[in-house]
């Protein structure tokens, strides 16, 4: 794993209206390294995920991605230099296939040569190639999710509570899965409220309140720090 910083956050600041929704936030990742992003509802998480991923522009600060400025750009170029995401309720083509799906994101980034075989096989889909992509569970759409931005080849993704409403042992396979990914090479922002699942999946934890950053650490840490409880509790 490399120690210079794939992606890092300078002294970002986001308003919507009156409203301050990210205040100061600075971080980096590295390339291989899973980063878990937490706090309560409100806290920031999703727009830190936006401004990253380019849905929303920061106001203040700066989003560097490989040492470049790349806060200017739309999601669209954002993709084709390596950053994309998945979302919390996936959004697949519902009336084309789980194989066409994958092809459209492969083409959209300019990656004609995507295996999209091996990308079937890795997210569980091959059975599923030829099912519409409406007609599958909940957990095949996130799958067909997370398929859909490994076609685009990305240096780092943004994945938005791919826990919600998953069993155990779906979680399991999720959480195998991802770690396999980072050992590619491939970094992760991991928004997430299943604490367990996180703590399987990485060692440090970023935690937000109220939009600015409350503690960066592992999840032991965080639990004990009297910041980070009473932004959960309330206390």
């Amino acid at each position: 794993m490399s120690s210079e910083p794939l992606l890092r956050l300078d002294a970002i600041g986001k308003r919507f209206g009156g409203l301050t929704v990210l205040n100061d936030v600075s971080f980096a990742v590295v390339a291989g390294e899973i980063v878990g992003l937490v706090g309560p509802n409100g806290s920031g998480k999703t727009t830190t995920i936006n401004v990253i991923s380019g849905v929303h522009r920061a106001d203040v600060g700066r989003v560097l991605l490989d040492g470049m400025p790349v806060q200017a750009l739309s999601s669209f170029r954002l993709a084709r230099r390596g950053i994309n995401r998945t979302f919390q309720v996936p959004k697949p083509f519902h009336t084309m296939t789980v194989r066409e799906n994958i092809e459209v994101a492969a083409h959209f980034c300019r990656h004609d040569q995507v295996d999209i075989d091996a990308i079937l096989a890795e997210t569980n889909l091959t059975l599923h190639e030829a099912t519409m992509a409406g007609a599958l569970t909940v957990n095949q759409q996130k799958m067909l999710d997370l398929a859909r931005a490994l076609a685009t080849k990305p240096k780092l993704l943004l994945i938005d509570e791919i826990g919600a409403g998953l069993n155990p042992q779906e979680l399991a396979v999720i959480a195998t899965l991802l770690s396999r990914l980072a050992a590619r090479g491939i970094a992760m922002i991991v928004v997430e409220h299943l604490l367990d699942f996180l703590n399987r999946i990485t060692e440090r934890v970023i935690v937000l309140g109220a939009g600015r950053m409350l503690f960066e650490g592992s999840l032991r840490a965080a639990s004990e720090d009297p910041e980070v409880v009473a932004a959960f509790i309330g206390g």
